[in-house]
């Protein structure tokens, strides 16, 4: 049972680290998507770079074994800014304002399911 529990919460993991990576790269190519889309949030295009070398970082931490965890709060972070940004221009809720909640879940399921210490501390 320990080693389903392992792939599925690596499953999980795996997708979330791909949205986030292919959201991240866009953001460091500084792709039309990403710039028109972080100015429609009402952020200045020179952000969007910056953006997306937090979130790398963040996303590098969170598929390393020993700093999975703290990967994964620093994500936490991370898409609770989008959260609020959302919040703040008024986007729909289920469609645009939970979906960086909708990622969470993924980044900590999986964590939760693949790593025993976070099984352990919780």
């Amino acid at each position: 049972m320990d080693r389903k529990l392992v792939w599925t919460g690596r499953i999980l993991s795996g997708v979330a680290v791909l949205f986030l990576l292919m959201d991240s790269v866009i953001k460091l190519l500084k792709l039309g998507p990403a710039m028109q889309g972080t100015m429609e949030l009402g952020y200045p295009a020179g952000v969007v770079f910056p953006l997306g070398v937090v979130l790398l970082a963040c996303v590098v931490l969170y598929v390393l074994h020993r700093t999975a965890v703290i990967g994964a709060v620093l994500l936490t972070g991370y898409l609770g800014g989008a959260i609020a940004t959302h919040v703040r221009v008024g986007h729909p809720l289920v469609t645009h304002t939970l979906f960086p909640i909708y990622v969470a879940i993924f980044v900590w399921g999986g964590l939760y399911l693949r790593d025993q210490r976070v099984r352990a501390l919780v």
